[in-house]
């Protein structure tokens, strides 16, 4: 098992995750631990018709290394333009997203809804693989509903056409996200004899105790945090300290608040202040969770408009 780029021995990932895991969270997220970063994932038609907020959605700096960007497609020839557009910018690799499972993507047949057609799901991987020379990568789930789980299937046939990584959400479609993530799958897949590729295990990881269970239980090459990252970039300093065998820092609320700031800071010069400041309101039930009498505080920054209103509410 060897990965597509340079890393530690058991990666920490964070998810890419749609107005969440954009530059600003992505950089605090490494500052506390994260190993591999991937962007917010890319249209591969909005890419190919030069959207503006398609290609912001790609940069990066050499500070977030190594780093993904993350597509997704229904139609060969743009999922595998944007592939091209993808790697001209240089990330470690190109990642294809067949695992979302939202109403708007599913229903133009892409992301999740590829689990409904293995064949085509199969071919167009192999012609992105073709298109570009960066390492191509893969994030899917088990299957699109309960009685159809054919992943053990599908990561070999995957990998069979090239692809270097491969990473599984331990739900179907059907389930959303909803229900417990069935890791049993993901290990069996990890314990195929003809999987040579790593295999990162994703899915209601919230702690550093379970992600050594899991590590213990299924043998995955690295694990990725999703939605226990949200507002919450300490988990990754958490995972790593007890994986090592550290005492992990509580941090207070002072110290929260000043990640905080700093991360709405960024991001509004990222992306602009408005945009900001609406995309932070996901995130401040992550970064203060049981902090106590914060109720009054959260009403304030939902309300906000500008940063200056944020900090203020705050401090």
């Amino acid at each position: 098992m060897v990965f597509p780029f340079q890393t530690t021995d058991f990666p920490i990932f964070l998810a890419p995750m749609e107005e969440v895991s954009d530059a600003s969270f992505r950089r605090i997220c490494k500052s506390f631990g994260a190993d591999v970063v991937i962007s917010e994932f890319v249209s591969s038609e909005a890419l190919i018709r030069d959207v503006e907020k398609s290609q912001k959605k790609m940069a990066f700096n050499d500070s977030e290394r190594p780093f993904g960007i993350q597509i997704f497609g229904h139609d060969i020839n743009s999922l595998c333009k944007a592939a091209e557009i993808a790697a001209s910018q240089n990330p470690d690799f190109v990642d294809i997203n067949w695992g979302c499972p939202v109403k708007k993507v599913v229903s133009k047949g892409a992301g999740s809804a590829i689990l409904k057609d293995i064949p085509k799901m199969v071919s167009l991987t192999a012609a992105v693989v073709k298109a570009i020379p960066l390492p191509v990568t893969v994030k899917t789930r088990l299957g699109w509903e309960e009685l159809n789980k054919p992943i053990v299937e599908v990561a070999e046939r995957l990998q069979d056409v090239g692809i270097q990584m491969l990473s599984i959400h331990g739900r179907t479609r059907s389930q959303m996200y909803q229900g417990k993530a069935d890791w049993t799958l993901i290990g069996e897949v990890k314990n195929n004899p003809r999987m040579h590729i790593p295999i990162i295990g994703n899915g209601d990881l919230d702690s550093g105790e379970k992600v050594a269970a899991y590590r213990e239980r299924y043998g995955v090459d690295g694990v990725m945090i999703g939605r226990a990252a949200i507002g919450n970039p300490f988990i990754f300093k958490e995972i790593k300290d007890f994986l090592s065998g550290k005492e992990s820092h509580v941090y207070n609320y002072e110290e929260r608040a000043e990640v905080c700031i700093k991360h709405l800071r960024d991001a509004a010069e990222i992306k602009g202040e408005r945009p900001a400041v609406l995309e932070m309101r996901k995130q401040y039930s992550g970064y203060f969770k049981g902090i106590p009498h914060f109720k009054e505080r959260k009403l304030k920054l939902m309300a906000a408009l500008t940063v200056k209103e944020c900090e203020d509410a705050l401090r």
